[in-house]
């Protein structure tokens, strides 16, 4: 690959595109979907998180071609350090925050769940613990555990521990990097689809929806679309009806939103989640590359936009919350609850995450991976040090 001049690659490296408004706009709808879901008022609320899921391909994977196109190579280190920089900061305050408050006021058996959640959240591995402990993603009826929306943060981790390195071995190993990581993406989406649909139990399907090889599309499709091939090939075939084509993927994506449920929907793993979250990676990448649509503009207004804005954050407190404040019960209940996330977001976003992100210098150094190792540690000793209520018995022997 050719090599471009040096201000340039710094340029490439560290610039970044114009702010797009309707991406923020895109967040705000998958984190209002979400949140209406999460309390009962909309059943297919969930599918916001494939939107997440194919902004967070999507941005990723054009911010690591950028890269390559600059300088031949991904820095593993800095990708992982922004990363870090980006989600430790509000996620550990989250984590640290709830479960104090959780073993202080909780009922025994979440404090329980809490204790034993917490170090897998921590390990950015929560999506398989759940699995490993049979908790049902749909179940309604069983006990609430505070962590358990963090399954879909933890596919996120894992796919930024994985997707750089595949990217750095693309450019290592041939020019044509874009086209190379497209049939990449494309290849590993097919494969995940296929598992999905291999290892659905239409009973439960709490295992294809949560696991990481099974929902890998939903990020990789994204990524596709990211990729300068495919995005080109996307422009010329939306052509002057952009607006047209990105009206009627969110009209689509609204009805499926409206209509389908997680149990009762079995197409959804047999081939809907798919055709969901391609349409979702092409919306994100019509609203990216025409943002002055008609939709563009809709999702560029204040409301959405301002939830986009405090998206991450708003994610990670709303569910603790909602548990907490059983924002399930009626309109009252979940607008309070909803005013609580809101507020705890907008105070995480503007006292810990944007300190840390844009202007604590010392972050990037020496010093940032020495306080990273220390938060690490602060909440492994915080998972030993409180302890958890006795399980409860039973003796059997008065039973009968």
């Amino acid at each position: 690959m050719t090599q471009l001049q040096p201000a340039r690659a710094t340029r490439a490296t560290t610039g970044r595109r114009p702010h797009l408004p309707a991406l923020d706009g895109l967040r705000g709808a998958a984190i209002l979907g979400v949140l209406l879901f999460h309390t009962g008022h909309l059943p297919g609320g969930f599918l916001g998180v494939d939107l997440f899921f194919a902004l967070s391909g999507h941005l990723i994977t054009d911010l690591l071609l950028r890269e390559i196109e600059a300088t031949g190579t991904v820095s593993l280190v800095a990708f992982w350090g922004r990363r870090a920089r980006r989600l430790l900061p509000a996620l550990a305050t989250m984590l640290a925050g709830v479960t104090v408050l959780v073993w202080a006021v909780g009922p025994p058996d979440l404090v329980r769940t809490t204790l034993s959640d917490g170090p897998w959240v921590q390990l950015n591995l929560v999506n398989w613990h759940l699995l490993a402990e049979s908790a049902g993603y749909w179940d309604r009826f069983g006990p609430s555990r505070v962590f358990e929306h963090l399954w879909s943060i933890a596919v996120e981790e894992q796919f930024y521990l994985v997707w750089p390195v595949v990217l750095l071995i693309i450019a290592r190993c041939g020019r044509r990097v874009a086209t190379a990581a497209a049939l990449v993406a494309a290849l590993v989406s097919v494969v995940s689809l296929v598992l999905m649909v291999a290892l659905v139990d239409p009973a439960d399907p709490t295992r294809v929806y949560t696991g990481t090889d099974t929902r890998a599309f939903s990020l990789l499709l994204g990524a596709m679309v990211a990729t300068p091939p495919v995005r080109a090939l996307v422009a010329r075939v939306a052509g002057r009806r952009a607006g047209v084509v990105s009206g009627s993927l969110a009209i689509g994506m609204g009805t499926a939103w409206s209509l389908v449920d997680g149990v009762n929907s079995a197409w959804l793993f047999t081939g809907g989640l798919f055709v969901h979250s391609l349409a979702a990676a092409l919306l994100v990448g019509l609203c990216a590359g025409e943002p002055r649509t008609a939709v563009g503009t809709v999702l560029a207004s204040w409301p959405l936009r301002g939830l986009g804005l405090i998206s991450y954050s708003l994610y990670l407190w709303h569910w603790p919350v909602f548990v907490l404040l059983s924002a399930q019960r009626g309109w009252v209940r979940t607008v309070a609850a909803c005013a609580v996330s809101i507020g705890l977001a907008v105070l995480s976003k503007y006292l810990v995450e944007d300190p840390i992100r844009f202007r604590a210098g010392w972050a990037t150094r020496r010093s940032g991976l020495l306080a990273f190792a220390a938060v690490m540690a602060g909440l492994a000793v915080l998972w030993s040090v409180l302890p958890a209520p006795a399980p409860v018995t039973i003796d059997i022997g008065r039973l009968g």
